[in-house]
């Protein structure tokens, strides 16, 4: 995947919300999948609410507040990977982030549990995420959403990740993941909006299940 090579894209919002028949249709097959998805995957969403459990006896569910479409804030539900007290503890890493800008990522972050390794590596501590394709928060495919923090941190150039609705997985995530910096993934969220389609959007989701099962550095 070549990434853009400098910050000269602007994209065309009034060209970005014209697209009504992609947006409608991707809206409806969202919900559909994100329903078959929580009935399919029930038996395995339990398994890992169970493994969480077990583990500290800690909350199953977190949530956390992000920013989506348009600058709204909503709570997006994750499996919890970490400790309880994990919040408390970030000060103290910062200085060990792994990438540059607002975003952070810490390889070895000593908050995170035993299993919250193994849900984080294949990606299903997402899986609570169906839940906020339903209400319409979120997409299977599009920018994550990012926190308050790291908007407050954004350029112009940055905001218009914001431009579409977030998803639980895009281009960054189903090819870089941790090998890029906050930068790199941007160019990547916004090359992402100019061609997004069914046929891109379809691409996406095939590469998401591949890393599912053959990890790609995620962490």
């Amino acid at each position: 995947m070549k990434l853009l090579e400098s910050k000269v894209v602007l994209l065309n919002r009034d060209k970005i919300k014209s697209r009504f028949i992609y947006h409608g249709v991707k809206r409806v097959f969202d919900f559909l999948a994100a329903a078959c998805g929580i009935i399919i995957l029930s038996p395995l969403m339990l398994i890992i609410a169970v493994l969480i459990k077990s583990e500290d006896h800690g909350p199953v569910f977190y949530k956390q507040k992000r920013i989506g479409q348009n600058g709204k804030a909503f709570e997006m539900y994750k499996f919890r990977s970490m400790f309880v007290n994990a919040g408390q503890m970030l000060a103290k890493l910062k200085e060990q982030n792994d990438v540059d800008g607002p975003m952070f990522k810490m390889k070895d972050d000593p908050r995170v549990t035993k299993i919250g390794h193994f849900i984080r590596k294949h990606s299903l501590d997402e899986l609570p995420q169906f839940l906020n394709i339903l209400r319409g928060d979120m997409s299977l495919v599009g920018p994550r959403p990012p926190l308050p923090s790291e908007v407050e941190e954004y350029s112009e150039y940055d905001k218009q990740r914001l431009f579409v609705i977030p998803g639980c997985t895009g281009l960054w995530q189903a090819t870089e993941r941790n090998e890029v910096g906050f930068n790199e993934m941007v160019q990547l969220d916004i090359e992402y909006i100019q061609r997004a389609g069914f046929l891109f959007d379809l691409w996406i989701m095939v590469k998401t299940v591949g890393i599912v099962i053959k990890p790609n550095g995620s962490y």
